[in-house]
């Protein structure tokens, strides 16, 4: 029977174990999202930059489970303004042992998303989903998004390019009140790497101090 209190061992050096998040750690800007949404005459068409800060974290456990990570905030607006269009916090994390990832996702909407996906250590494409309703992969929302804007699906597809840059699809399943119809919210664009990641997280600095005694 397995010992679910049994930490196991680890490397401290999350960026050696990152998987198919190794390339993403660092800042990035986009310039050319393309977002659609629904209003109330129809669907909307706008654009969008943004910018994305990965940041490497110390390795995480529960008991014998065993992620990587990264630590991220999504920061979006329309050209020319400084008011957030979009603001998002998470973490996307690599479990090595099942080769899943975990994308968590919260916004100062009042709603937060568990996202899940299986890929290979060096894909270069991934993609995680959530349902509404799904035990381990879920979307919660508020009150008001509830009943108006009910979120019943998400998924996130990201390529990395031959060029350095990094694409992105995400799609949201929105139940607008009124709507017989589930509509398709979606966001694309395309990364560029703005800022080199910092080198080490502080369990493998605190590692290194120890190596050197």
């Amino acid at each position: 029977m397995e010992n679910i209190f049994q930490e196991p061992d680890f490397d401290p050096d999350t960026r050696r174990n990152l998987g198919p998040l190794k390339h993403l750690a660092g800042v990035w800007e986009g310039k050319l999202g393309e977002d659609t949404h629904p209003e109330e005459s129809g669907p909307v068409t706008e654009p969008y930059v943004e910018r994305w800060e990965f940041e490497v974290i110390d390795p995480q456990t529960n008991g014998p489970q065993l992620f990587y990570g990264l630590r991220y905030h999504q920061h979006v607006t329309r050209p020319g303004e400084l008011e957030a269009f979009h603001d998002q916090v998470g973490y996307l994390l690599w479990e090595p042992a099942t080769k899943r990832l975990y994308m968590t996702a919260s916004i100062p909407r009042g709603q937060t998303v568990l996202a899940v996906g299986t890929t290979e250590e060096n894909a270069l494409e991934w993609s995680v989903q959530a349902a509404k309703g799904d035990e381990v992969s879920g979307i919660l929302s508020n009150p008001f998004l509830e009943k108006n804007f009910n979120t019943v699906g998400f998924s996130f597809k990201l390529t990395y390019n031959d060029d350095g840059t990094v694409s992105y699809e995400e799609t949201t399943v929105l139940k607008v009140a009124g709507s017989d119809q589930a509509f398709l919210h979606t966001d694309r664009d395309t990364l560029r790497l703005v800022e080199a990641p910092v080198a080490l997280n502080p369990s493998a600095i605190q590692a290194g101090k120890w190596s050197k005694r």
